[in-house]
């Protein structure tokens, strides 16, 4: 079977993300035991114009991203009610929620997705130039892909806190950002 008409055509993995029951509980056990961070906090952050399953929906959401090695680990809290992938039949805790890659091309992301016949379960725009498609590929919920266009300075955000995480000693487990 050739790849070229698959999701994994798109990119690699870059992300596993996680919508804990006990999110400060997370941070620790991800920093003392796991030993990813430092983690990076970006509070109550929200995707105008989003869509969930194709209607309007505005989910606020606080997210904190450490490295763990090259792999990027995102705790994700809900901070409102608004239908989304973190509330209802996809808003699995306490296991893997969904893993990101990263697209040159939101457009050819939403293509693929239907030539593969994956849902779209959740899309918005990200700031100015980006945007992100949630899809089911056809697993149900704990099983989404996150396709990620980022907007100008996300690939050096990441970088900066990737190199954070390179010989992080321990200390300021839990940074604010934004």
């Amino acid at each position: 079977m050739a790849r070229t008409r698959t999701l994994a055509s798109l990119g690699d993995v870059m992300q596993l993300a996680y919508v804990p029951s006990d999110f400060d509980a997370a941070v620790a056990h991800w920093t003392e035991v796991v030993g990813a961070g430092p983690f990076f906090l970006l509070p109550n952050m929200s995707l105008p114009g989003g869509r969930y399953r194709g209607e309007p929906s505005d989910p606020v959401f606080t997210m904190a991203l450490g490295y763990w090695g090259d792999m990027q680990i995102e705790l994700i809290r809900p901070e409102n009610d608004a239908p989304s992938i973190y509330r209802g039949a996809y808003g699995v805790t306490d296991r893997l929620h969904h893993v990101c890659m990263l697209v040159d091309s939101i457009a050819e992301a939403r293509t693929r997705c239907g030539e593969v016949g994956a849902e779209i379960i959740f899309e918005a725009p990200v700031g100015d130039s980006g945007g992100v498609i949630y899809a089911d590929p056809g697993t149900g919920p704990g099983n989404l892909i996150e396709l990620l266009e980022p907007q100008a300075g996300t690939r050096e955000l990441f970088a900066m806190m990737r190199e954070a995480a390179r010989n992080w000693d321990g200390s300021e487990p839990l940074r604010t950002l934004g």
